[in-house]
């Protein structure tokens, strides 16, 4: 066999019982991760992967008794926030096809409050964006919020079919 030095620092420090037994009294006195670590010679990492394999994991709560579990599958909202600002904000007007940008500019001249729908033209060198007047609350125009947040054909036939 040849003599290769392993860069490891840990490579003699394997989990005999001694260290098992010390592992589990310091887990047990409440100490963490990082201090069981400092006090057995190990990585962080090595003491809560020991820790996981003997079922000793005490989570992220700390050595106290765990708190009762909450349900989280409470019931979801019928109809998402957002859903209500669009319908507020858009229900007057018609989707369009195409949107008129009065003054396209750069994205070094776009001002806070206006449209930052991207605009290509052919042909030309950079990119533009709408500039018209943002909706309150949105990253576009309305005519362009309409084309961001339009509804799936189905779903927007599920609620046309509901009035």
């Amino acid at each position: 066999m040849t003599d290769i030095e392993v860069p490891s620092k840990n490579f003699n420090m394997t989990w005999n019982a001694e260290r098992v037994a010390l592992l589990r009294s310091y887990a047990n006195a409440g100490l963490s991760c990082a201090q069981i670590a400092a006090e057995i010679g190990v990585t962080r990492n090595a003491v809560i992967g020991k820790l996981n394999r003997l079922g000793l994991s005490r989570g992220r709560g700390g050595a106290g008794p765990r708190a009762a579990t909450v349900r989280r599958h409470q019931a979801r909202p019928q109809v998402l926030t957002q859903r209500l600002a669009l319908k507020a904000v858009f229900a007057s007007e018609l989707i369009a096809d195409h949107v008129v940008s009065a003054e396209p500019c750069s994205l070094l001249n776009l001002a806070p409050r206006k449209c930052r729908w991207p605009i290509s033209v052919v042909d030309a060198p950079d990119l533009t964006f709408c500039n018209n007047i943002a909706a309150e609350g949105w990253s576009y125009c309305a005519g362009h919020a309409r084309m961001a947040y339009r509804l799936s054909p189905q779903r927007a036939h599920a609620i046309a079919s509901r009035r």
